[in-house]
């Protein structure tokens, strides 16, 4: 196992939770230059976590310490900003319990499952989630307004509202997916479709 858990892909996964002290440190900077930067390594830690998919599939490097640290480093991350959000008042408390209990139970669920032999595939509501998701967070931790120069024009972009908008949304999605799922879950049947499940919900 360790020889096949030491690859790049897993590295990847590993840097990806590493940067979570360091959005949070620079988002508590509290001034635009700092979010700015922490907005910049959270969109640094969604490119890896892109690419150490990509790069697990193309060469075959899918492991078991992969499959478990993938997932769990995204939840991490998005985990740990929302609470920070909450404590600077950028998110509302009830929306990220929301999240959070959407999130941990659907990993119940999935654990349960697997335990089950059941392997029921993620749905498409649960890859649009992830999309708002992943750029609600990047809008709301650059939170400040910025102004953006056009020639002859202007233009003062709210990067909070926008961000708040699109981690409504994503919610929608979010719960929609869950409650598929849940249906998926209870009514599985055996012969059912064994195709491998993305670990995206």
């Amino acid at each position: 196992m360790r020889s096949t858990s030491i690859n790049v892909p897993n590295l990847l996964t590993v840097l990806r939770v590493l940067m979570i002290p360091i959005v949070l440190v620079l988002i508590y900077g509290l001034t635009p230059k700092m979010c700015f930067w922490a907005g910049m390594v959270y969109a640094l830690a969604i490119i890896t976590d892109a690419l150490d998919g990509w790069l697990a599939r193309k060469q075959n490097l899918i492991s078991l310490l992969g499959k478990f640290l993938d997932p769990l480093a995204d939840k991490l991350i998005v985990m740990a900003i929302l609470v920070v959000l909450v404590d600077l008042a950028r998110a509302p408390a009830w929306l990220v319990v929301v999240i959070i209990a959407r999130e941990l139970t659907i990993s119940t669920l999935r654990s349960v499952a697997v335990g089950q032999g059941m392997v029921i595939a993620a749905g498409r509501g649960g890859k649009d989630k992830t999309a708002f998701q992943m750029l609600g967070l990047l809008l709301l931790i650059l939170h400040y307004p910025y102004i953006l120069y056009f020639g002859f024009f202007t233009i003062s972009v709210d990067l909070h509202q926008a961000g708040l908008l699109l981690l409504y949304i994503s919610v929608a999605f979010a719960l929609m997916s869950g409650i598929e799922y849940l249906r998926a879950f209870v009514g599985y049947r055996p012969s059912q479709s064994t195709a491998a499940t993305d670990h995206v919900m």
